[in-house]
Order: structure tokens, then sequence, then C-alpha cells
């Protein structure tokens, strides 16, 4: 998938942001304290995640568009302490801000024209983009975090061209991390993914089951590793965003 094809990544994006949404509104509204998939987050941690990250990606849009600076956050503390803010607010609450803040994003992206879509920005890393990259940062979060919610969805549930871009988006980032490369080879396509320099373990699976492994939301047990033709212990991928 081509992450700055908006012409794509957009209806992706409001397909994501929807489904999102929809597990969201099948949980009681008691089930939103509960633990997410996430250490050290309930359910509401993570609504209140996405909510702020809406607002966060409008930011970046607002920049794009009037070529003003505008940080998707002040810094980290202020942005963790925002999502702390907000996950204590009322079901009700929580539920209303997650439609409002999409809703908003949606509006700030359509304001782009073909000249500001290609303005650049930074994202939370510093990292310099053009805006076309905006959908598929929130198509990482809506996708990813519907498995997080810990609610039935499993990354084998989202769409087989989100999981492949989220290797793609994976695999070179956490290669810089890896004390030791290795190699996912997909055991359905011919597809395989490095992960850092010299992969000397071949790690197997479909592309959900290692997509699930390389971003820390499953254990791994259905994947099989291999060193020069001998079975070997899956390595430890460094944890990614």
């Amino acid at each position: 998938m081509d992450r700055r094809d908006i012409s794509h990544t957009l209806p992706l994006m409001g397909a994501g942001t929807e489904f999102f949404n929809s597990v969201v509104e099948s949980l009681p509204d008691d089930a939103l304290r509960a633990p997410s998939g996430l250490d050290g987050w309930s359910r509401a941690h993570l609504i209140a995640h996405v909510a702020r990250n809406a607002e966060a990606l409008i930011r970046l849009a607002e920049w794009a568009r009037t070529g003003v600076e505008n940080r998707m956050y002040p810094n980290p503390e202020s942005r963790a302490a925002d999502i702390e803010a907000t996950a204590v607010n009322d079901p009700g609450t929580l539920r209303r801000e997650l439609l409002t803040t999409a809703g908003d994003l949606d509006a700030a992206l359509a304001a782009l024209d073909e000249k500001t879509w290609e303005a650049e920005v930074r994202t939370a890393a510093d990292r310099p983009i053009p805006a076309t990259e905006v959908p598929w940062m929130r198509i990482r979060e809506v996708w990813l975090h519907s498995v997080d919610l810990d609610a039935g969805v499993a990354v084998a549930d989202l769409p087989a061209e989100v999981v492949d871009a989220l290797l793609d988006d994976a695999a070179p980032l956490l290669g810089s991390r890896a004390a030791a490369g290795f190699r996912l080879v997909d055991s359905e396509r011919d597809m395989t993914w490095a992960v850092g320099l010299d992969p000397a373990v071949e790690v197997r699976g479909t592309a959900a089951q290692l997509c699930g492994w390389l971003l820390g939301r499953t254990s791994g047990d259905e994947l099989t590793a291999v060193a020069d033709g001998t079975p070997t212990r899956l390595p430890e991928p460094p944890r990614w965003l």
C-alpha cells in the first residue's frame, strides 16, 4: 500500500474509524473501565488516546494548510496528561469525544488541497513527512487499537492490506533497534520482511501472526523460528511505538 496515496488511504482511514467506533459501541459502559490489551491502560485510556490522537493529527492538517508550525503535542508529558485527564470522563463523554474528534479530523483533512497535501509537517518523533501521510498515521491508530480494546478483535480480523502495511512500517524501524537481525517469512505468500541487517533467523507464520507478534500484541506461540535449517527460539523484537 502506498501510504501517501490519499485516494486509497482516506477511505481505509474512514473504514477503520467506523470499525473502532463499532467495537467501542458494542461495549457496555461499565466495561470501559476494564483493562485494555495495553499494559497500564484501561479501555477508557485507549478511547481517550484515540480521541486525543485525532486532535493531534488535526494540528498537523492545520500546519499543512496554513504553513504555521503546529506540533502534534507540546511534549510527551502533556500528551500523557491529556490522556489521563480524558480517561476519567464519564462513558457518555468518552463516546461523544471519540465521535466528534474523528469528525473534526475528517473536516480538517477535507480542507487540504493538492498543494497543501504535499506540505511538510513533522510527526511526534520529529520525522518530516508530507501531509499525505497523515491518513496512514490514523489508519495505524484505529485499526490496531481495535485489537487493543481486548473485545474479541484479533490482528487476523484487520484488512490484509493494513496488516501488510503495518509490517512494512514496523520492520525497518525495529530493525534499527534490534540487537540481532531476523527475517519474517509469510507462510502463505511469497513475502518477507527483513528486521535488521544480516538476519540469521527466519520467523515463519501468516502475515497476521507475524504482525501480531512483531508489534507485541501476541506471544508468537503459533510461529516457528529457524536458523541454518535448525529450529530455534524466537528472537525478542524491540518495542514498536
